[in-house]
């Protein structure tokens, strides 16, 4: 049975995810945290909100806390999601990042896809490098892909995907890059083992820094996040994503978010797309 939310169980609640994500949920967003939440009383068999909020406040409710923060994240996502992001990649950097670095080069491509959700975009991403690379396919790459929510994650790890999601940009890749699933799971399609090995999933809070990383990435991939951060937490993420970026790397945005106000020393190469540096201005275009 629905029952309401008190306006402290709420405070709470919003103010401890907003500590652990920086999500930050205002007051309109009072119905959806209700209806997800109570997802997790009926999981854990807690009478109401009250309960709930007790089991957070207390140490045993660390464990609880991600669950929280799982179940209030937006996982919306598909397959070569904002195409014109993927077509930059495909007619202009990736020819660029070709002619500045000889195959011999040992040193792999790097890209990063931040806030990964269920796998869609790593996965578009490994679908676009294998099919460019097969042209020089003794050039090293590598995909890593990180998301706060392990349920998220999961899913993207087991890389099956209903048929009816999976849209693509060329027809032959389906048959390429994906396998049919039969009996039980009829219907749906994995990604091939060639692919999945490519990418590495992993378990990040964006906010938490330092981040693991030794090498630096020459890409990116960070969308449709800062629009659930306020500014201040925007500017702290974006230092910190600049940070991780090589000397000619790039970072791209959700179309609906700007980093128009905040200091990034990035150049605009398109409407969220940037690079760190000037380095290969030669050979990529600016779009003003």
């Amino acid at each position: 049975m629905s029952q309401g939310i008190a306006t402290e169980n709420y405070e709470f609640i919003r103010q401890l995810v907003y500590h652990h994500s920086r999500i930050n949920l205002g007051p309109d967003k009072m119905g959806l945290v209700r209806s997800r939440v109570q997802k997790r009383l009926r999981a854990l068999g807690l009478a109401d909100f009250d309960s709930y909020c007790r089991l957070l406040d207390c140490p045993s409710g660390k464990e609880e806390l991600t669950a929280l923060v799982d179940v209030i994240s937006t996982n919306v996502t598909q397959f070569f999601r904002e195409m014109e992001h993927f077509e930059f990649l495909q007619n202009t950097f990736l020819p660029g990042y070709c002619a500045a670095r000889k195959p011999s080069s040992r040193e792999p491509l790097r890209v990063w896809s931040a806030a990964c959700s269920s796998g869609q975009e790593p996965y578009s991403l490994a679908i676009l490098l294998a099919d460019f690379f097969r042209r020089e396919p003794e050039r090293p790459w590598q995909i890593v892909a990180t998301d706060i929510s392990t349920r998220m994650l999961e899913i993207g790890r087991q890389a099956i995907y209903p048929g009816n999601q999976i849209q693509l940009p060329a027809k032959d890749w389906l048959s390429a890059y994906f396998q049919k699933g039969a009996g039980s799971w009829e219907g749906h399609y994995r990604i091939k083992s060639c692919l999945r090995q490519r990418v590495q999933f992993r378990h990040l809070n964006l906010l938490q820094w330092p981040y693991p990383w030794r090498e630096k990435f020459d890409v990116i991939f960070c969308r449709n996040v800062m629009i659930y951060f306020d500014r201040q937490t925007q500017e702290q993420l974006v230092s910190c994503l600049s940070g991780q970026l090589e000397a000619a790397g790039h970072l791209f945005v959700g179309h609906s978010e700007s980093l128009i106000g905040i200091e990034h020393g990035l150049k605009r190469l398109r409407p969220s797309i940037y690079q760190k540096s000037n380095a290969m201005s030669r050979l990529l275009p600016i779009t003003r």
